[in-house]
């Protein structure tokens, strides 16, 4: 096909999961209408974070414009944004944002057999300096009989049903598996679709970049301090190179698609680990997972965590498979 012809057979990412939809007989097609209503979320946000500047929607919450209007922060309105969709698209029970202290119930009437978990707008302290945002999101399925309850909310990673999220930079991309590996889909504005364009992802089994905060290298335990060392002054063969940006979709994208380890690990400062379980480090697990990668935790995978509560925290290291076992390695050498 040349550069310059329409493509007339396009493999969007709703077509993608309806294809997927077809090979389960059993399925209703409430996760097919929920994805739906979650893109629509995600178009949304990505153009209010191209607007943002414009719009001057760096406001503090709550705050008011001269003409005594509402002036709402980004994520505020992308925290809206996902659950207004989530809640019309009549597939959710429950509901469980970073940007709200309890879970959401979705009315009875609009009531399904999903719970969703996210971060509407992941790195949202980078906006005012155009760095890379994101939303990152998972899908459960309610277990209880009843009315939901947060019990349906606090369920191990290895029942997530779907899983993904969606990077906000140079381009939007949706990156998503249901179960079956990770195909990553772009933002096309002229039709307003997501298009495959990355399909069957796999993450190397090494890469050579390593991804962490080394701002609080003082607070590390020693086999962190010991692993980052070996990187920046190996005994053979080049060093790591050091990439962060502060926004976890981007540092996960990035270590997704050229490979290395990103790490959050806990410190003395933060003993728990400083990410969130249930949006941020099970759906970034998952992934890797998925694509061939490995997340664990230091003691065991992120996906075997039995979630205590909804904003629960925990240490991650995530991405090629040997690196993060070069790492586990050392942790298990100092007896941590």
């Amino acid at each position: 096909m040349s550069r310059n012809t329409f493509d007339t057979d396009c493999q969007t990412l709703t077509r993608h999961v309806l294809e997927g939809q077809k090979k389960h007989p059993e399925a209703t097609g409430d996760l097919t209408q929920l994805l739906s209503s979650l893109l629509t979320a995600i178009k949304e946000v990505s153009s209010a974070v191209r607007m943002a500047g414009i719009a001057r929607l760096y406001g503090i919450a709550g705050s008011t414009n001269v003409q005594g209007e509402e002036v709402k922060k980004l994520d505020v309105l992308a925290n809206e944004a996902f659950i207004n969709m989530l809640k019309s698209s009549y597939s959710t029970c429950m509901l469980v944002s970073e940007e709200d202290e309890n879970v959401i119930e979705v009315e009875t009437e609009k009531q399904g057999k999903y719970i969703v978990c996210f971060d509407p707008l992941d790195g949202s302290s980078n906006i005012d300096c155009l760095v890379s945002i994101g939303s990152i999101f998972s899908i459960l399925k309610k277990t209880s009989d009843g009315p939901p309850s947060i019990k349906d909310a606090l369920q191990s990673g290895r029942n997530i049903v779907a899983a993904g999220y969606a990077l906000y930079g140079s381009a939007t991309m949706v990156v998503l598996s249901t179960g079956d590996g990770v195909n990553g889909f772009m933002l096309d504005p002229s039709i307003g679709e997501f298009i495959l364009t990355a399909p069957n992802i796999r993450v190397k089994p090494r890469g050579k970049i390593y991804s962490l905060n080394e701002g609080y290298a003082h607070y590390w335990d020693p086999a962190v301090k010991e692993y980052v060392a070996s990187k920046k002054n190996p005994e053979c063969g080049k060093p790591y190179g050091a990439r962060y940006v502060g926004s976890m979709v981007a540092d996960v994208h990035r270590t997704l698609v050229y490979g290395g380890i990103f790490m959050y690990p806990a410190t003395s400062q933060t003993p728990k680990g400083k990410l969130r379980l249930l949006y941020e480090c099970n759906p970034m697990a998952y992934i890797m997972e998925q694509a061939g990668g490995v997340a664990s935790t230091g003691s065991k995978p992120i996906l075997d965590l039995q979630p205590e509560s909804i904003h629960q925290r925990a240490p991650i290291y995530l991405g090629s498979k040997e690196d993060v076992e070069d790492v586990l390695a050392l942790i298990k050498k100092h007896g941590l």
